[in-house]
Order: structure tokens, then C-alpha cells, then sequence
């Protein structure tokens, strides 16, 4: 069905849940993944996988995949914290990272039929309209404004040049695959860290900021259909529940899913990356366009992790 594929930062959480779940319907899958964060552990040993250490501002390598595949799906990137730490890298990766794939893209893969993007719920900022729709931004971080700024470079090269282009912003994406050797890695894979070693959580701020936690199942299936359906050329969709979980209630529902409802919480001063204190994102355009649904609740899905930390 897919045919060749590139992912991009497959190698990470996201990245390599997504080369999973394309390799029974995909003839190949290159991937590009300097391991800054991601693992090769991670990724399936197969024949049908090539795998590159780079970075995708490595045009040579670009060069060699490109004129190969039917679909990319642009998932590296460097993270909220790193991006305060080093806002050139972020940059670097983000922006001239992105803008580099397109261009190879349209000058090198005529028959490309998708280019899905993952961008992010982060460039709502804090915002005014809860829950947040697609028209709305409010840009404070580094990492916010690099990947806004290559949405808008995928806007161009679909609006000048008819590449087939589709963002999704995911917002706070968990499960299976998200582990906590990345020193990156969620809130959620932290708490259940905390759990397995009957640790306190802990928690930046009063925990009453509120974040929009979304299953990594739901997000593989909005990223299937956003590479597929006409209807998503050239659009931006929002990825998540549109139900707003406090921090506090978070850890409440970790603590329920390990069977460590007995721990307590232990609370620290806020990073310089915790500027947004509530977040809901409407998810009504994907729904109705795409005929998208989130199958998970919270519980359900935080259930579903513990049973993988315990197998893994």
C-alpha cells in the first residue's frame, strides 16, 4: 500500500512507533536518525528496513533515498528542553532540517504522493481559545517557532509547487516505545519510572498546569490517514483528546494503572520550558475531515503503557 517510504527520526519514540506500523504494508523503509535521542533498539530487524545515521540536513544522503520513495514522513526534530539549551541547533535541525527535505523532495521525488509532517500543539503557546483550533497560534519557545516556521515552509512548497503536503500537531503523545533512558522523554514515562522503583513523582510547579495526553495508537492512526486521504492535501490537523488533564490528576491515574496509588508526589521550581499552563486542543476538523477517532481514554491508555513497561 505504501510502497517505498522515508521516516525521518525513526529512531525515536514516535518515529519508530510509526516504521512498525507502516512495515506490513510498506515494500521498504529507509530511515534517518542521527541517534541524538533515538535508539536502534528500538527499530525491527528486518530486510525491509536501511537505516542511516545522519542528519537530514545531510544532503548526500537525501540524494541517495529520495529519488527511491513514494511517501516521507518528516518526524526528527530537536525537543522543547533541548531547544532552550541550544536554540542554533534547534534551528539547525528544525528549521534548516525541514526546509532541506522539502526542497530535495520537490527536486528529487517526482512520484511522491504524501509528505506528513509532524509538528506540534506547543504553537498554541498558553493559549486564549480552549480548546485550541488550527487557526490559532501563540509562539514563545525556540522549539515553537521552528517547527511554525517549517509548517509554513511546507505551506509554500505545497501552495508554489503542489507537493503533497499534510502537518499534524500532536499534542503530549505517551505510550508503548517512550522510554526513559532518553533524559527526554514525557512527563508520563518519568511517573511510571518513579513507580517502578516506589519513588515519589515529581513534579515541576503546583501540578494544576494542564496538558492534552494523547495515545501513541490514536496518533498512528491520524498519521495513516493524513498520508492517505485526498481530503488532508495541503491541511493542518490537531492531534489529541480535547479533554484537558491536570498534571495532579495525571500522576493520580499513573499511580492507578501501576497499583501504587500509595505514593506521593514531590514538588520543584518551574523550568524555563514551562510557560504554558493549560492546554485542550480542538480536534474537530480531523474528526470530521478525516473521519479520525481518539479510541483511548486516559486510563485506557496509560493501562495499555504499564502493560508494556512490564513486558519490555
Amino acid at each position: 500500500m505504501f510502497g517505498n517510504v522515508l521516516v525521518t527520526g525513526g529512531a525515536g519514540f514516535l518515529g519508530s512507533q510509526l516504521v512498525k506500523t507502516l512495515l506490513p504494508t510498506s515494500d521498504h523503509l529507509y530511515i534517518i536518525d542521527n541517534l541524538s535521542t533515538g535508539t536502534l533498539a528500538a527499530l525491527p530487524e528486518t530486510d525491509k528496513i536501511t537505516f542511516y545515521k545522519a542528519c537530514i540536513t545531510d544532503e548526500k544522503v537525501l540524494d541517495d533515498i529520495l529519488p527511491k520513495v513514494d511517501y516521507i514522513f518528516h518526524f526528527a526534530c530537536k525537543n522543547l528542553v533541548l531547544s532552550v539549551d541550544n536554540i542554533y541547533s534547534d534551528f539547525h535541525t528544525n528549521v534548516l532540517g525541514g526546509f532541506t527535505l522539502l526542497r530535495k523532495a520537490k527536486e528529487l521525488s517526482p512520484q511522491l504522493k504524501r509528505f506528513v509532517y509532524a509538528s506540534t500543539a506547543s504553537v498554541y503557546g498558553n493559549a486564549e481559545i480552549l480548546p485550541t483550533p488550527e487557526t490559532y497560534y501563540n509562539i514563545k519557545l525556540p522549539y515553537s517557532a521552528s517547527k511554525f516556521t517549517t509548517e509554513h515552509y511546507c505551506d509554500v512548497y505545497f501552495n508554489m509547487y503542489h507537493l503533497p503536503v499534510t502537518t499534524l500537531r500532536f499534542s503530549n503523545v505517551y505510550g508503548p516505545g517512550q522510554l526513559i533512558s532518553n533524559p527526554y522523554c514525557g512527563v508520563i514515562a518519568k511517573f511510571f519510572d518513579a513507580a517502578g522503583s516506589d519513588q515519589p513523582f515529581e513534579i515541576f510547579g503546583d501540578g494544576k498546569q494542564t496538558r492534552d495526553f494523547t495515545y501513541v495508537e490514536d496518533a498512528m492512526d491520524a498519521t495513516i490517514l493524513a498520508a492517505v486521504s485526498d481530503v488532508a492535501l495541503g491541511e493542518k490537523y490537531n492531534v489529541g483528546t480535547g479533554i484537558e488533564t491536570s498534571v495532579l490528576q495525571l500522576a493520580a491515574s499513573v499511580k492507578k494503572a501501576a497499583a501504587k496509588e500509595t505514593l506521593g508526589n514531590a514538588f520543584a521550581p518551574k523550568r524555563s520550558v514551562d510557560v504554558v499552563q493549560r492546554r485542550c486542543i480542538d480536534t474537530g476538523k480531523i474528526e470530521r475531515e478525516l473521519g479520525w477517532k481518539n479510541r483511548h481514554s486516559l486510563l485506557e491508555g496509560l493501562t495499555k503503557t504499564h502493560e508494556w513497561l512490564k513486558g519490555s
